[in-house]
């Protein structure tokens, strides 16, 4: 067998249906053709099989070993991952109560030359990925936490509703759990200049049953959709396992970073980056 380098990116993808560095291949144009399908009908993509069965397993025992490193904490939060606000009208979804029991394990926390880092490194990866957005050029997060993380939910636990700090997001199932976890979103309930409490508020009180989607993914599936403008969360784990899925965030722009209260909920930390002056953002919504 050959050696692989860090760099390459063939011994994790299943080349033959998703060839990344090619894209003259019918097979490129064909997978990126049925994503823009899939954002265009649904605001959500899904990649199936991305990482070959061959690969699952080493996927799965690689989130194992970074897996402890996760930050977990039990807390009360809003849709937004925003500090408590009293001065907001009662009835605004930042002022409702989420309690979130997920983890997440920091981009520093993953070695570099565990396959979801070198993935998302990876420029051929990045252009495929852009191609299937039908976006111009995409950038790594200039935010040294959150640009890559591994997404931890165990057992009894959720991923509330919320937003992205990155516009489009991608995610990779690397390990499924035995019952539940399963993925609920409402495509572009908000744009860049409209936040549209109204619905979101619906969505949370459980009155916006029509407009919210489900997907049940598999490990090794790649999902692209618009994480920024589109309320999501992740429903209750229970069996034996935990779920994982590595969050791949890029941006349109280069130098965004999360907002150090974001921060700070997420990954228990915050390191220079994340304090004034504020981090490139690509809209003005409140998180």
């Amino acid at each position: 067998m050959r050696a692989v380098s860090r760099t390459d990116v063939s011994d994790v993808i299943d080349t033959e249906r998703y060839p990344l560095h090619d894209p003259s291949a019918p097979a490129w144009t064909s997978a990126v053709a049925r994503a823009r399908k899939g954002l265009a009908s649904t605001g959500c993509a899904v990649l199936p099989g991305v990482v070959p069965p061959s690969v699952l397993e080493r996927l799965h025992d690689e989130g194992d070993r970074v897996a402890p490193d996760a930050h977990y904490e039990t807390r009360v939060v809003n849709v937004y991952n925003t500090a408590p606000d009293p001065t907001l009208p009662p009835d605004h979804p930042a002022r409702v109560p989420l309690e979130r029991g997920n983890a997440f394990v920091a981009r520093d926390r993953i070695p570099e030359d565990l396959a979801v880092h070198r993935l998302y490194r990876d420029p051929g990866f990045r252009r495929f990925l852009s191609a299937c957005a039908d976006m111009g050029e995409l950038h790594e997060l200039a935010d040294p936490l959150a640009g890559l993380c591994l997404n931890v939910v165990t057992p009894g636990r959720s991923h509330p509703w919320h937003f992205d700090t990155n516009e489009v997001a991608i995610s990779l199932l690397t390990r499924a759990p035995e019952a539940g976890g399963v993925f609920e979103y409402c495509p572009d309930i908000r744009s860049a200049g409209d936040e549209n409490t109204a619905a979101v508020a619906d969505v949370l009180a459980g009155r916006g049953e029509h407009l919210v989607r489900r997907i049940t993914l598999n490990p090794g599936d790649l999902q692209i959709f618009r994480g920024r403008y589109s309320l999501h969360r992740v429903t209750e784990v229970s069996g034996s396992g935990s779920r994982h899925s590595a969050i791949f965030s890029y941006s349109s722009r280069p130098g965004v970073v999360g907002s150090e209260e974001r921060t700070r909920q997420l990954f228990g930390r915050v390191l220079a980056e994340h304090v004034a002056p504020r981090g490139v953002r690509v809209d003005e919504l409140m998180d």
